[in-house]
């Protein structure tokens, strides 16, 4: 397979095809990322795309899930987008689900017909960072969206029959508004009502402009517990039809799976066992991104 710079999927895709169609990230300013910073976005050759399918054509036949990389492959022109999918259906007809980063820029982009397009071609699953739902902090970790737009978008996805991965944030906001970011993040989760949630504890990354802010003391890290209050305020304001809420990535404290509504009382009791001390949390050498 062909890849440039670093590759990155979500932990759900670690056993599927990793196919970078585009390098980079087409957004690529959030204060507290760098993963994108020394990939400059561009498109691939399709003569590049076309031979890492006819690659994992002949060495991924065990593989029944796909990954489009980098960034943001739902940027794509709808054309380009269309014969990338029907090469894969093509070439790769075991392959069961297709999946890629979105974002509310490329989801915009796209018409609900469009999107439903790729959905019968089978692009079933988008993965989204909302990381929170308080415009404040939208605004100061230069997400380039706010709630609102957060809100539509997530809709516009799931009404074209693509299910929803959002990631959200722990301590993002800092302390000063921690609890502010927690219930709107909330308010935002019930209102798209995805099927998946993701929840990430904050590690700062040397070499951002967030991590600068904290060498300066203007941003303020969360502790663990501070951590924890956050991810317990977070699921109290949140309400799913048939959602799973999990918070079992390497940089939390303590890994929750829970499926709501049905799991959210039983989630909250655990989350408070742990803020009184009766559950270990997570040493901070264990942790990761």
């Amino acid at each position: 397979m062909h890849y440039e710079g670093n590759i990155f999927r979500p932990p759900s895709e670690a056993n599927s095809i990793l196919l970078q169609v585009t390098t980079g990230c087409s957004h690529n300013k959030c204060t507290f990322c760098r993963m994108y910073k020394e990939s400059r976005f561009n498109i691939k050759d399709d003569s590049i795309i076309q031979a890492d399918i006819e690659f994992a054509a002949l060495h991924c036949r065990h593989q029944k899930r796909l990954f489009l990389c980098d960034g943001d492959a739902l940027i794509l022109p709808q054309k380009r987008l269309v014969r990338i999918l029907g090469e894969i259906n093509e070439k790769l007809p075991w392959v069961k689900r297709i999946g890629t980063y979105a974002n509310t820029k490329s989801i915009k982009l796209k018409s609900i017909e469009e999107l439903k397009e790729l959905r019968e071609l089978g692009l079933t699953i988008a993965y989204m960072g909302l990381e929170s739902g308080d415009d404040v902090t939208l605004k100061a970790i230069n997400k380039g969206a706010d709630s609102e737009q957060m809100i539509e978008m997530g809709k516009k996805i799931r009404a074209a029959g693509i299910k929803l991965s959002i990631t959200v944030i722990l301590g993002i906001a800092g302390k000063e508004r921690s609890a502010i970011h927690a219930e709107q993040t909330g308010r935002v989760l019930s209102n798209i009502d995805p099927e998946y949630v993701g929840g990430l504890s904050l590690m700062l990354t040397p070499e951002t402009d967030l991590y600068r802010q904290w060498e300066q003391g203007s941003f303020h890290l969360l502790g663990p517990e501070e951590m924890l209050e956050e991810l317990r305020i977070i699921l109290l304001h949140t309400e799913m039809t048939r959602g799973l809420f999990h918070a079992n990535h390497a940089s939390n404290y303590l890994p929750i799976k829970a499926r709501l509504p049905r799991d959210k009382r039983a989630t909250l009791e655990l989350i408070d066992k742990a803020l009184h001390g009766e559950i270990g949390l997570k040493p901070e050498y264990m942790r990761g991104l």
